[in-house]
């Protein structure tokens, strides 16, 4: 066991991962989920007609690209899932903002606050809270996402560590005010570090904890392994961790960084991760996935289906899912790629700072 420099101690071993779901949430019960709410962002029309919706995006690509995007579609099917995925992966994606979810416990022992842009997750342990983000300002984190927490029943007094998933100001922004508040303490990837100092954001946190590829965070009876995976932004980090339903766990992932950076050689990072996590993701067993921004991954849709029935939980989709999740991201970034590669023009980085959001 070592310790990090607060004195708290990070276990090294690791826990069994769940077994695969016999079943995987219906289609028909992600239809209804559909039906009760407006489309989110980057869902793709539901189920119905998302095959179709999936080719026809990338109506002006051609050649290789147009390949990469046929396959992601074929991969695709009709899993409501990975179809907004290739929504929100697409060239012409945009995200405006949708509607913000009423905070939910989508574990036992994970719960989310939304905006209408991003979502906070806190993890809940027997020796405190892990926070995974902390939106997008001070006074976000203190009239959202603290009420947030407390209606469903999570002490934000608990929090012990906030794990930013990515340099963007809506990760990071009530990041200090948390540690300033309650002690806590702020997490980022060395490279994330660097890059925030380097832009100097508003509401930037104090340079804290460094997060190590691989590192395993243990608070009390729970331990998160933290993956480095960027090209979203330098330093991305995407969690793996156990989320217990009704007492019974299951390995889930949070997949750090979704927009594609604008560079050609970031995405060629980006694509890196992918097949890097997605590796690893199958070595965990996970079997269960969330995003920090639901509607790039049918999360808002999925939050209130588990509200209005909680006979399943949609976020537990099995590993053939999962892994089927970033095949679709593989061949999307693929696509996009070669899309710069036919059209140079779309290859050139666009100013990207620590305040651009998603």
């Amino acid at each position: 066991m070592s310790a990090d420099p607060s004195g708290r101690p990070f276990r090294s071993h690791s826990r069994a991962s769940a077994s695969d779901p016999s079943a995987a949430t219906s289609r028909r019960s992600l239809l209804v989920a559909a039906a009760l709410l407006p489309v989110a962002v980057g869902a793709v029309g539901a189920a119905t007609g998302g095959r179709a919706a999936a080719t026809t995006t990338q109506a002006t690509a051609s050649g290789d690209a147009q390949r990469h995007y046929d396959r992601a579609a074929r991969l695709a099917g009709d899993d409501p899932v990975s179809l907004a995925l290739i929504k929100a992966l697409s060239p012409d994606a945009v995200f405006p903002p949708g509607q913000a979810p009423a905070p939910i416990r989508v574990f036992d022992n994970v719960a989310m606050v939304n905006t209408k842009m991003v979502s906070a997750a806190a993890i809940t342990t027997s020796a405190g809270v892990v926070l995974l983000d902390a939106l997008s300002s001070p006074e976000e984190a203190e009239q959202v996402l603290l009420p947030g927490l407390r209606a469903v029943g999570v002490d934000p007094e608990r929090i012990t560590h906030v794990v930013v998933t990515q340099a963007h100001y809506d990760h990071f922004g009530g990041a200090q005010y948390l540690a300033d508040r309650y002690g806590a303490r702020v997490m980022m990837s060395p490279a994330d570090w660097d890059f925030i100092a380097a832009d100097a954001p508003p509401n930037a946190p104090v340079r804290d904890l460094e997060i190590h590829d691989g590192q395993r965070l243990t608070v009390g009876d729970t331990t998160i392994t933290l993956h480095h995976t960027p090209g979203h932004t330098p330093g991305t980090v995407s969690p793996v961790f156990p989320a217990l339903w009704r007492g019974t766990r299951h390995t889930t992932m949070l997949w750090g960084g979704t927009n594609p950076p604008s560079a050609t050689a970031d995405k060629r990072i980006y694509l890196s991760s992918v097949r890097s996590f997605a590796a690893r993701m199958r070595a965990a067993g996970v079997v269960a996935e969330l995003n920090n921004h639901p509607g790039a991954d049918y999360g808002v849709a999925r939050m209130e289906q588990l509200r209005a029935d909680a006979s399943e939980n949609p976020f537990i989709i099995g590993g053939t899912r999962t892994r089927r999740f970033m095949e679709v991201m593989e061949s999307m970034i693929r696509g996009r790629i070669a899309t710069d590669e036919e059209s140079p023009t779309t290859a050139a980085p666009a100013a990207h700072t620590t305040r651009t959001c998603c």
